[in-house]
């Protein structure tokens, strides 16, 4: 069973999104996707001031075994990255909810409607099985 923090939200494309309650949400992907993708040797992040539209691409992981495009859970503009990925993406992997971050994202609007709680989230995991 995956790693699924209470306190994220978690989009069914298997991204998760941390409100810090000022407008302001950090985004990456969950510990099961991580697992799923394998070995992250490349992540590729949006610039900053982008504009994000929910359920639209925002970037690329690769690993070992594929790449996968990346969706962003949220409408938004792009304030910050996670630089670090770009020398340590493995970090994804060891770290998905921590170190393992992919940015940070001003919201177009407070609405994180259709985002799962965690128990959700395991639900949808659970039947893919």
């Amino acid at each position: 069973m995956s790693n699924l923090p209470a306190n994220l939200r978690y989009a069914k494309s298997h991204e998760w999104v941390l409100d810090h309650q000022d407008g302001t949400v950090t985004i990456g992907i969950t510990d099961h996707a991580q697992e799923a993708l394998g070995d992250v040797v490349f992540v590729e992040l949006p610039e900053v001031g982008q504009e994000l539209s929910k359920g639209k691409e925002f970037g690329v992981i690769e690993s070992v075994k594929a790449a996968s495009d990346l969706y962003s859970p949220v409408n938004g503009e792009v304030i910050e990255i996670n630089d670090a990925l770009e020398d340590a993406p493995e970090t994804v992997n060891e770290a998905p909810y921590e170190g393992g971050w992919m940015m940070k994202v001003r919201l177009a609007d407070q609405a994180l409607d259709g985002l799962l709680d965690a128990d959700a989230y395991q639900a949808t995991l659970n039947s893919d099985d």
